[in-house]
């Protein structure tokens, strides 16, 4: 039985399970893993015409995998993007685009609040090679206008942005980066395809951490940039020369992350608002930052370009990083681990862990403070996260 699978036919529910699927001659009903790293040429002329590019077919398992390919169509497939380029994890899914698209004399605009390891990549590496970084907040258009410029190239933002979760308006950047022909950039971990698209609100390029929720299990590390084909050439072309390749088998874990994404993230938005909703009445805490809160500044604009508020949230408690501390080291059974987008629930301190690396004036800037703590809400049953979490903050009054 043969079929012409058309994406643009079927809902994301459907793509995220038979995108992009071409049985082998073997009729295998699962995707299945290609652990090989090079391939066999039908003649010396079919192998120097596939590396010219002249001729369709693997050439090497640096760039060139069908199991590595097949999570590229199927991601591509959701964002509703052209084409998807798998990388190694998602700090090299931004270093590849910074590669491709930076050279030295150009300006990035980064919203100030973005994960720790980006701000390093853009402030201690790029810097090396003559680009400049300029860190705004996501909520002032303003400052982004006035410091756009025509040596300004990429516009790199978070939306929900991590920890604080605050909301950028995507299409008011893509037009600000048209304007001065940059592109836009948007990490779409928090939301997922399931959630957010940013290339249809008019971004260029989607960075994934594959490693997130599009694993959902913590099981392995990943990452892809999503965008045309003639700006993928250019991402895939780094990739070729530097390498920083996504393994078979972890693309293959992806696949099966992808399939059950939509259930997945619908579960950790319900979660994350009722513990959000839940953490708004304990007298320990003074501020709780979700977009799905009515009160949250972002709400409106969140509701118009996401289809859930996610599964992470962030709040504040009475007293310094000691109060933080306690509530973290009084949790019972939440993990305490920086990862984020698992099933099961995690509970870290950015400012110690993962902002811990940026200077005082950066974090400040960021509004990463020491009593703040991010939760990624998983799939457990909510009553028992909660009871968890109260007994983490009793311990705050009890030490």
């Amino acid at each position: 039985m043969s079929f012409e699978f058309d994406p643009s036919e079927f809902d994301a529910e459907t793509l995220a399970i038979r995108a992009g699927f071409e049985r082998s001659q073997h009729g295998e009903h699962s995707e299945p893993i290609y652990l090989t790293s090079s391939y066999i040429f039908d003649s010396a002329e079919d192998a120097a015409a596939r590396f010219r590019g002249e001729a369709e077919g693997p050439v090497y398992a640096r760039y060139t995998n069908p199991t590595v390919n097949l999570f590229e169509s199927r991601l591509a497939a959701l964002e509703g993007g052209e084409e998807a380029v798998a990388t190694s994890s998602g700090m090299a899914a931004i270093l590849a685009t910074c590669m491709a698209f930076l050279s030295a004399g150009d300006e990035v605009l980064c919203s100030a609040d973005v994960f720790g390891s980006t701000t390093g990549l853009f402030s201690k590496y790029m810097v090396k090679f003559g680009v400049k970084t300029h860190y705004l907040p996501l909520g002032d258009m303003g400052a982004w206008e006035a410091a756009a410029n025509e040596k300004t190239k990429l516009l790199f933002l978070e939306t929900p942005s991590n920890p604080l979760c605050r909301v950028a308006d995507i299409r008011a950047f893509a037009n600000l980066a048209k304007r001065v022909g940059a592109r836009l950039a948007v990490d779409n971990c928090f939301c997922t395809p399931a959630l957010q698209q940013p290339l249809l609100h008019g971004a260029d390029l989607v960075i994934h951490s594959a490693t997130k929720y599009l694993d959902g299990q913590g099981r392995t590390l990943g990452g892809a940039v999503v965008g045309t084909h003639a700006d993928m050439a250019e991402v895939r072309a780094f990739l070729r020369t530097c390498g920083p390749t996504m393994s078979p088998f972890n693309a293959w874990v992806f696949l099966k992350g992808l399939e059950t994404l939509s259930l997945r993230m619908e579960r950790h938005c319900a979660n994350a608002q009722g513990l959000a909703e839940w953490l708004l009445r304990q007298d320990q805490v003074t501020s709780v930052n979700y977009a799905g809160l009515k009160n949250h500044p972002g709400h409106a604009l969140a509701a118009t370009q996401q289809t859930g508020f996610g599964g992470v949230l962030s709040f504040t408690v009475k007293g310094g990083r000691e109060a933080a501390w306690a509530c973290i080291n009084g949790v019972r059974w939440l993990s305490l681990t920086a990862n984020l987008g698992d099933a099961k629930t995690t509970i870290v301190h950015p400012a110690t862990t993962t902002h811990g690396r940026l200077s005082d004036q950066e974090r400040d800037a960021a509004g990463i403070t020491e009593n703040l703590i991010r939760i990624s809400v998983g799939l457990e049953s909510l009553k028992d996260i909660q009871d968890d979490l109260k007994h983490g903050l009793s311990c705050i009054l009890a030490g």
